[in-house]
């Protein structure tokens, strides 16, 4: 099949190497511009391009999808479908009506829930068990395309959103490559998304990482796990941020006021709400990243001290 792939993340890179291996003719990777990145901003280009040049593909990185220029590039490369992973920019009728088969999207939930940039991040802080992949053809909503197919798996009790994500780009890759076959086959039947069921799973904001020491064990464990790597957990500690980076649930701490820090034989534990949460691994502010043990011994960390103050 004649393919336009679009897309920019890690996220997308396994779904285009499939559709490569599987024999489909990438006419062009579209993927977002060049961006300053680190320290000395030098411009880094996206995953979906450095994959794309090692594979041999032609990239457009147009600032906006939606202007005619870039419309007519599509328009006269003739392609019978596009596949969208994670592109960034809402895909305008204009582009979607160049193909006849249809912008096919690999979205990282089981839709109509968590529509939206998080799905992802979204399902762990939520605490749910089961997530998947929906492939969908593209309208002019946000997510609300028919769906094709679907591919359902377990959330594991202490997997973050790294780890998910890796594992939800593989699956979304198989499904992909399988709902082009049946696309072309025509042996797939579009199914409406039921709009009463849907959920939203909008853009991550910097303050969603700050930790409330007044909500259950099990919550503040799903945002450390569900916020990465970005903007992360975070509490203060001794006026500083201290990011932490892992942790899991430990109910058998006695109550104590919410942020009361107690030493344990390989961790350090803090009351919630409800219950209490093992620190396993954090990071003070311009430091190393450090097992939590490690940290409390190098700042002579008494007990019942007090996060978030």
């Amino acid at each position: 099949m004649r393919l336009v792939f679009l897309g920019t993340p890690a996220f997308a890179v396994p779904t285009l190497e499939r559709v490569v291996e599987a024999g489909h003719e990438v006419l062009a990777v579209v993927t977002q511009p060049d961006r300053p990145c680190g320290r000395g901003q030098t411009p880094a280009a996206p995953p979906v391009k450095q994959a794309a040049l090692r594979l041999g593909l032609p990239v457009y990185q147009p600032e906006r999808v939606r202007r005619p220029e870039a419309v007519e590039f599509l328009r006269e490369l003739r392609a019978e479908a596009m596949v969208v992973v994670g592109y960034g920019q809402i895909i305008p009728q204009s582009v979607i009506d160049l193909v006849p088969l249809g912008i096919i999207n690999v979205h990282g939930s089981l839709l109509p829930r968590y529509r939206g940039a998080g799905p992802i991040q979204w399902a762990i802080l939520n605490g749910e068990t089961r997530t998947g992949v929906t492939t969908m053809r593209i309208d002019a909503g946000l997510d609300t395309g028919d769906m094709l197919l679907k591919a359902e798996t377990e959330i594991g009790a202490d997997e973050n959103s790294v780890e998910l994500g890796r594992r939800l780009a593989a699956t979304g890759a198989r499904l992909l490559v399988d709902t082009l076959a049946g696309l072309s086959a025509g042996t797939i039947v579009p199914e409406k998304q039921d709009a009463a069921q849907a959920t939203w799973a909008p853009l991550l904001k910097k303050q969603d990482g700050l930790i409330d020491w007044t909500r259950d064990a099990s919550a503040i464990h799903n945002q450390v796990r569900g916020l990465q790597p970005w903007p992360g957990a975070y509490t203060k500690f001794r006026g500083h941020s201290l990011h932490v980076w892992k942790s899991r649930v430990e109910r058998a701490t006695p109550p104590a006021v919410p942020g009361t820090t107690h030493r344990t034989a390989h961790a350090l534990a803090v009351a919630c709400g409800s219950g209490a949460v093992e620190l396993l691994e954090v990071q003070m502010e311009g430091r190393k990243r450090l097992p939590a043990a490690d940290f409390a011994n190098g700042q002579r960390l008494a007990d019942n001290e007090i996060l978030g103050g």
